[in-house]
């Protein structure tokens, strides 16, 4: 049998759930995000910005939410506004790679990874008023030492970068 599901705490974006003694979080509505995968000549597209959860600057795949403001947006439309929102290229055309779920302990958010293809820069980026959006293009066969380097200046790294740098780190342990 499965315990109630009690409405802890509400605001305008996120709910606080409880069920039995398991306590977690789900973004309101039928909000959900597209995380871009965008290689342009063999350099990885990144952001980095300041995220107030964490307190510091984070490395990330260029990313945003579907539907939040754009009623109706499809996945693959919000995943090229906010590509170019953020970083300054617009893609051709969006690959659907798949649904994946961020932290399945405490949040119920899934995301949808996305794949950019035919990349044209058309402006500077970073993103809308507000977000403070530095533009990163690494060569891929720096990931690694991008990343790193990273670390050691105290920013965060989204993990969601595993899903490029999961082959390396395998190849360093093998």
């Amino acid at each position: 049998m499965t315990d109630s599901i009690e409405a802890v705490w509400q605001g305008r974006f996120i709910t606080t759930l409880r069920e039995g003694r398991w306590e977690y979080v789900m973004r309101n509505g039928e909000i959900s995000a597209a995380v871009i995968v965008a290689i342009d000549d063999d350099h990885l597209i990144l952001v980095e910005q300041y995220r107030i959860p964490i307190r510091k600057r984070c490395i990330e795949l260029p990313a945003g939410l579907v539907g939040d403001d754009h009623d109706g947006e499809s996945i693959e439309s919000a995943a090229i506004r906010e590509l170019e929102e953020e970083t300054g290229y617009r893609a051709e055309r969006i690959e659907l790679l798949g649904e994946y779920v961020t932290s399945p302990g405490m949040v119920t958010e899934r995301f949808t990874l996305v794949r950019a293809v035919g990349l044209t820069k058309v402006g500077d980026g970073g993103g809308v008023a507000g977000e403070d959006i530095i533009v990163h293009r690494v060569p891929l066969a720096e990931l690694a030492q991008f990343v790193s380097a990273r670390r050691v200046d105290g920013m965060a790294i989204d993990s969601k970068l595993l899903t490029l740098l999961g082959p390396i780190y395998l190849k360093l342990s093998a």
